[in-house]
Order: structure tokens, then sequence, then C-alpha cells
């Protein structure tokens, strides 16, 4: 099943018994509650998508939920494993959506899929928004076993910074990467090694991921040449990056799920281009 769905391909699916749609952490509960595609649910990215310890330096700021409080929030929301979930946010796949499709492949459910353009593309597409309240009715527990999907630890991210068969893709802005200034974590700059490929760049102009084809011209010669691992500032819009791969054929590279938020606060050697 290809990745991305389309605001056309979601339009037919509408109503269909075993279409579950999830509005992902984006931008706030609030929000949602004002608006979102009718039937969809909410999940939040602290309470349903990640497993927020008390120290960031331990895992990061947005650490993966155990399979088992995972399998929990599926129930939660009636999800089976025949379930066809279409999951969106409202920048493009970038705050929760490719994580919560992230975690779904990762324990094998093959029927997920994230709305190309989210939110603003459902609006400009005439799909039904409203501000309704969604009942849903729980489903059985969920059988998980455990991620499937490749991670690395942040030793194993120390080793691939030294590692001349292996590339570290920080998907940040490029002046947190360059060290110009933080907004979130408490010191700037990047895994030394570590290459730039801003999120920013897996869309058009329109908010929409770019073609199969223009994304295998990007990232080629990279994902040729060496073993990848994606992090991000706490593991979340990484798996935006993971996304666009995946919807362009790419084997689905290591996540670094600590990302930034672990590294910097580990004492480890940070790099800067300031």
């Amino acid at each position: 099943m290809n990745p991305l769905i389309e605001t056309a391909e979601l339009k037919t699916l509408l109503g269909s018994p075993d279409l579950v749609i999830v509005n992902a952490g984006s931008p706030s509960r609030d929000a949602y509650a004002s608006k979102h595609i009718d039937g969809a649910l909410y999940a939040d990215l602290n309470e349903d998508l990640s497993e927020i310890r008390e120290d960031a330096a331990n895992g990061g700021r947005h650490p993966l939920p155990s399979a088992e409080s995972f399998a929990k929030t599926l129930s939660k929301f009636g999800i089976t494993p025949d379930s066809h979930v279409v999951v969106y946010d409202n920048n493009g796949g970038a705050n929760a959506a490719a994580r919560f499709w992230w975690l779904l492949r990762s324990i094998g459910h093959e029927k997920v899929q994230v709305l190309n353009g989210g939110l603003q593309a459902a609006e400009r597409e005439g799909l039904p928004i409203n501000d309704a309240k969604v009942q849903v009715e729980a489903a059985t527990a969920y059988p998980v076993a455990d991620w499937l999907w490749p991670t690395s630890t942040i030793d194993e991210v120390e080793r691939a910074s030294n590692d001349r068969h292996s590339i570290i893709i920080d998907v940040r802005e490029a002046y947190r990467y360059k060290g110009e200034s933080e907004p979130i974590d408490l010191v700037a700059g990047h895994i030394p090694g570590a290459v730039n490929i801003p999120l920013q760049e897996n869309l058009d102009k329109n908010g929409l991921f770019l073609s199969p084809s223009d994304l295998q011209k990007k990232y080629g010669a990279i994902l040729d040449e060496y073993d990848a691992t994606i992090h991000c500032g706490s593991g979340v819009t990484a798996c935006h990056t993971i996304l666009a791969l995946a919807s362009a054929g790419f084997k689905v590279p290591k996540l670094y799920v600590g990302s930034w938020s672990e590294w910097s606060r580990n004492d480890k050697l940070i790099g800067k281009e300031v």
C-alpha cells in the first residue's frame, strides 16, 4: 500500500466500515476540537505516541511508547488489524502524522496511509470538515509483539558518525543544524558527521510530497552508497523523511528516536558551522 493517500482517494473511502481517520497531534487538542475531518479521532503526541520520561537525556523528549502501551491506544481508537487507517496533521505529516504511521507500520500494520497535504489539502478539496464530537467503540486488544522497524541507540549513532559506510541525516532546519540558535533543546549544533537535509525539502510549494521520481533523484545517490540513520530534534519529524523515502520505494532507514534532544544532553561531541 502506498504510504500516502490523496484527498480524492480518501473521499471515495468515507463511510467505509473499516476506515479509521486520525488527526495526530495537530496542532493541539483544542484546535482539533474546533476543526477536523468528519469522524476523525485525535491522537496526542505526548500521551498516545510517546512515553515521556523525567530526563530527556534518557531517550530524548519523545521516546517511543512501549509496544504494549501503543496496542492499548489502538484499542481505544477502535483500530484492529483489519482497519484501514488514514492519519493526517496540519503540517504535511511533520507534526505527528508520520510518527503515527511509523508506529503502526513498525508493529506490522499494513493498511495505514498519511493524507498528502494534511488538513489544508482536505479543506482545499472539499472534504467534510466540522467540530462534531466523535464517539468510538473500543476494539479488542491489538496483537503486538515488538517494534519491527530499525532504530538506533545513541551509542550506535556515535559509531555511525565515525563509519565511512554510514550516514546520519539531520532533518531539522538549517539554522538549528548549523548551531546558529536552538529554540527547544539546551545546546545548539549537530551530531558530528551528520548531513542536513531539512524535512521541508520533501514537500513542494503546495505542501505536498515530491513525486517518487523527484525523491529518488534527491536521495538516491546517498542511500545507494551509505547505511542511513535519520534524526531530528526528538524522533518525531524524522519520521516525515522516512515516510518520504518509503513513498519513493527506498528501504526503510534507521530512526534515531532520541535524536538531538538526547545527544545534546549526554556530553557528546557537538558540531557547529558558525
